[in-house]
């Protein structure tokens, strides 16, 4: 049975489910040193705040940040992105009491994590909330849980469709409008060189594929009074699993790995022709195909139902204040400077770093100009459209890179011939729960 949308609007109740083994645990984040949402530098005192990020051009931005606060300064230090091992190290520092930084980049899917952990620090004790209306609802949404706010949001990746125009314009293709478009599409490139696909199904790029979920209504996550409900196999999420499991069927998309070699030269040679991604994307192509300048268009992602505009998100991060901070008020006024203030912004943009979380960040920035890669076009203009109609009710639970994992299993398995894509979606679920149930959490389906 569908659940009604309310049900999954919980926020307080997520922060009760999250929050409630932490304390149970007796590891609070509100046992900071500096808990009283008041400073614990003194008038005058110079103080050094580390910082464990991955994002590129952040160094510049932190120079930016050094040179206007001789009295605050901040030292990066550069980690491996994400679960490619950035994660273990944070985890690794908190769980031994010493060596973790005052901030790191957490990506909005890892903080129920962290925050189950006891690992972040509540920065509404550090007047966060003042700084709510300075960013994008839905990526302030990301980051507060009930009446907490627990990192400042700094990142996103809204999705459009990223198409080779030459080439659709040669076959006579329009951009789709709609899923069944795609589809459509793909069966003309088929037909007009038997060496081009659409697009590929990337099998072991879960995150993409919750992305596409999101777009299509799925609600994976939710929380009844304490009690986790997972709803991975939703009728939405089997819809787009089933749509892909047939385009793979029929010979209409590739399955190659995304981000490997292989994938970078189909697209320097035309071999795949379309690409639904995120914002971030456009660096990709101009980066790895850059022999295609001037060949790429972006068009707003396909739709399901034409009766409304609907987008979603693939990626983004958040800078959090880990427990242990010695200086969280003053890591709290850092990680709202570095994502609103418009030179540290262009300088993070001008690294790629993603889709500004800052609101109203496109207007005379880095972003807002006609590219040459994409023949001239003002591709941001796409995205801010996408950013706007991102279902703000998604939300993410501890386990959320095992999931991940569990997906990517399955979705290798059916493109090895066993099972389909439905059947890996089927196995997450089953997964899931039990990951949740091996944390002591309450869990049931959705």
């Amino acid at each position: 049975m569908r659940r009604t949308r309310g049900r999954w609007r919980g926020r307080t109740a997520l922060l009760f489910g999250l929050v409630l083994a932490v304390v149970i645990a007796g590891c609070s984040s509100g046992s900071d040193p500096a808990s009283t949402g008041e400073s614990a530098r003194k008038p005058g005192e110079k103080i050094t705040l580390t910082f464990w990020s991955w994002v590129p051009g952040v160094d510049k931005a932190v120079d930016l940040w050094n040179s206007e606060n001789p009295e605050v300064q901040v030292k990066l230090e550069k980690i491996p992105a994400g679960n490619s091992g950035g994660y273990a190290k944070m985890y690794s520092a908190l769980e031994a009491g010493t060596g973790a930084p005052d901030l790191a980049q957490i990506e909005y899917q890892e903080l129920p994590g962290f925050l189950l952990e006891g690992g972040l620090v509540d920065l509404a004790k550090y007047g966060a909330k003042d700084d709510a209306g300075k960013f994008v609802e839905w990526q302030w949404r990301q980051v507060a849980f009930g009446d907490g706010v627990y990192a400042i949001p700094q990142a996103s990746g809204p999705m459009a469709f990223f198409y080779r125009q030459d080439l659709f314009s040669r076959w006579g293709i329009e951009p789709p409008k709609t899923w069944d478009e795609f589809r459509q599409a793909a069966q003309t490139i088929r037909a007009k060189d038997p060496k081009a696909y659409i697009s590929t199904f990337p099998p072991g790029n879960a995150g993409w594929f919750a992305g596409l979920a999101w777009q299509a209504g799925a609600k994976w996550f939710g929380v009844e009074g304490d009690t986790w409900i997972v709803n991975i196999n939703s009728p939405e999420t089997r819809k787009v699993a089933e749509y892909w499991d047939g385009l793979v069927r029929d010979k209409l998309v590739k399955t190659d790995p995304d981000f490997q070699n292989g994938w970078y030269k189909d697209l320097q040679e035309g071999a795949i022709v379309g690409w639904v991604s995120a914002q971030w994307g456009d660096a990709i192509l101009a980066g790895n195909a850059p022999q295609t300048a001037g060949k790429w268009r972006v068009a707003p992602i396909p739709q399901w139902d034409t009766g409304s505009f609907v987008s979603a998100n693939w990626g983004g991060s958040t800078t959090a204040v880990l427990k242990g901070a010695k200086y969280p008020k003053e890591a709290k006024d850092f990680a709202v400077w570095l994502n609103t203030d418009p030179e540290s912004v262009d300088l993070l943009i001008q690294g790629g770093y993603g889709w500004p979380a800052a609101k109203d960040a496109l207007s005379g920035s880095a972003l807002d100009k006609p590219y040459d890669f994409f023949g001239g076009q003002k591709i941001n203009d796409v995205f801010a459209e996408a950013d706007k109609a991102i279902d703000q009710d998604w939300t993410w639970i501890p386990t959320t890179a095992a999931t991940y994992q569990h997906l990517g299993d399955g979705f290798q398995k059916a493109i090895a011939g066993q099972g389909t894509f439905v059947d890996a979606v089927e196995a997450a679920q089953v997964k899931t729960e039990a990951d949740l149930k091996a944390k002591g959490l309450k869990v049931k389906a959705g």
